[in-house]
């Protein structure tokens, strides 16, 4: 059964073969894509004016046991990360972002965040990596934690590659490692090469498959009734951690950001 392309790109690729019935299945699945997930088979029969058995043809026709195995398909690709309609324009976006949020702070262990926060605030130096989607929330987390702390590296440099840096890591340095769905294939790689170490994994439930290779796994929810995830989630995650490595390290983060903010004004770099 045809699952590694979403049901549009076989309409597309098929339409040349397909029957005048079928081409009008066609043509309403992609103006109304939503349809695919949300609508039966009679529905969908009903609004192109043919019958049940034409659509179970042209499913079949794509290359899908039934209507109902495109939709799983449909829903598996929008699991694995790609951008798909799965749910209509009355999202509420508040509640989703809400539910993620709950979802995610709920499967926290208060004791594996202060652990982990402990060691960000002691450790002699802390690593953060990120590709594709995760980098620019590395870039922050780095961010943050240099306002409280020094020694904190973001990798890759661009243009760069990271073998000399990963085996120029410290007996006791933390990395953080930022992955969700949709890594690039080097990315197993950089777990494999890790192993030993002391690494946090900040993650969707897809990267609980590297759990066994890393010393801590923290699980974000970035939902799947929009098309693009929302990492919403993993940004407040980032925020209760500096928070905590800030309380941490108490007097030293105090004095860090004066000295920080003190730089700001004598360099005149942020607006008064």
């Amino acid at each position: 059964m045809a699952t590694k392309q979403d049901v549009l790109s076989l309409i597309e690729q098929t339409y040349p073969t397909l029957s005048p019935s079928a081409r009008s299945i066609a043509n309403y699945l992609q103006q109304n894509p939503l349809a695919i997930v949300s609508q039966t088979s009679a529905e969908i029969a009903e609004n192109t004016n043919t019958s049940k058995a034409t659509v179970s043809r042209f499913f079949r026709q794509l290359g899908y046991d039934s209507q109902q195995g495109a939709k799983q398909a449909q829903l598996a690709l929008r699991e694995s990360g790609v951008p798909i309609f799965t749910q209509g324009s009355s999202l509420d976006q508040t509640a989703q972002e809400l539910k993620n949020l709950s979802l995610t702070f709920e499967g926290l262990r208060p004791e594996t965040l202060n652990e982990i926060s402990e060691r960000l605030a002691k450790a002699s130096r802390v690593t953060l990596i990120g590709f594709r989607n995760a980098y620019p929330l590395a870039l922050h987390f780095r961010q943050q934690l240099q306002q409280v702390r020094h020694s904190v590296r973001l990798l890759p440099q661009p243009g760069q590659t990271l073998g000399e840096d990963i085996h120029d890591i410290l007996d006791d340095e933390v990395i953080v490692l930022l992955g969700f769905r949709r890594r690039t294939r080097q990315f197993k790689k950089v777990v494999e090469a890790l192993q030993g170490r002391t690494t946090v994994l900040i993650t969707d439930p897809t990267g609980q498959v590297y759990n066994q290779q890393v010393s801590h796994v923290l699980v974000c929810h970035l939902g799947n009734e929009s098309p693009f995830d929302s990492y919403a989630a993993p940004m407040s995650l980032i925020s209760m951690l500096c928070n905590r490595v800030f309380g941490f390290l108490g007097d030293a983060a105090s004095r860090q950001t004066q000295a920080i903010s003190a730089l700001y004004e004598n360099l005149d770099e942020l607006e008064p």
